[in-house]
C-alpha cells in the first residue's frame, strides 16, 4: 500500500477512535467536528475529505466491518446460515466488540441494525417487495444481532464455536428440521 492510502487510513482511524473516546463522556450531539480533529490530531479538511458528518463515520466503520466481513465468508460451502458462517459471523463480532457495544450503549445500535439488515439483504438475494420470505430474512437477522449483542455484553461466557453451534441448532428448531 502507498505512503498516501496509509496516512489517510491513520486519519481515518484516529477520527473514528477519537469520536468512540468523546461518545464515551457525552453524546453525539455535544460532540463538534473541531473537537473530533483536534483530539485526533488531524485538518479538518482530513475530515470532511472522508466524512460528511459525525454520524457519517459510524456508518463508515460499519459499512468497513462489513466489507471486511463479506470478503472472509464463504458462500460456496453453504448459505450465510451454515453453522461454519454463523461461526464466522460472531467472530467478526468478537474481533468488533468493543465498537459494537459502544455503539450499543450509545444509543447508536439502530445504525448498526440498519446497516447489518442491508448487508444480509444484499447477501441473501433481492426478494419480491410482497414476498413473506423478507420476514423471515429480518427474523434471522434480529435473532442473531440480538444473540451477538447479548454475548458480547455478557463477557462471552460461551465461546464462539458453542454460541453459533446454539445459535443454529435453534434457528433450525425454529424451522420445524
Amino acid at each position: 500500500m502507498d505512503k498516501r492510502k496509509e496516512e489517510n487510513l491513520r486519519v481515518k482511524r484516529d477520527i473514528t477512535n477519537t469520536l468512540f473516546s468523546l461518545m464515551a463522556e457525552k453524546s453525539l450531539t455535544d460532540i463538534h467536528i473541531s473537537e473530533i480533529v483536534s483530539k485526533a490530531g488531524v485538518a479538518r479538511a482530513s475530515f470532511y475529505r472522508n466524512y460528511s458528518s459525525k454520524e457519517d463515520v459510524l456508518v463508515t466503520l460499519i459499512r468497513d466491518i462489513l466489507d471486511e466481513f463479506r470478503e472472509v465468508i464463504d458462500l460456496e460451502r453453504g448459505s450465510i446460515y451454515c453453522y461454519e458462517n454463523v461461526l464466522l459471523i460472531f467472530r467478526h463480532f468478537q474481533k468488533y466488540r468493543s465498537h459494537i457495544l459502544d455503539l450499543q450503549h450509545t444509543g447508536f445500535s439502530s445504525i448498526l441494525w440498519e446497516e447489518v439488515n442491508s448487508f444480509h439483504e444484499t447477501v441473501d438475494g433481492s426478494m419480491p417487495y410482497g414476498s413473506i420470505e423478507k420476514y423471515k430474512l429480518y427474523m434471522y437477522v434480529g435473532a442473531l444481532m440480538n444473540t451477538a449483542v447479548t454475548w458480547l455484553s455478557d463477557g462471552e461466557r460461551f465461546s464462539a464455536e458453542e454460541i453459533a453451534q446454539y445459535f443454529v441448532d435453534a434457528a433450525a428448531r425454529m424451522r420445524g428440521e
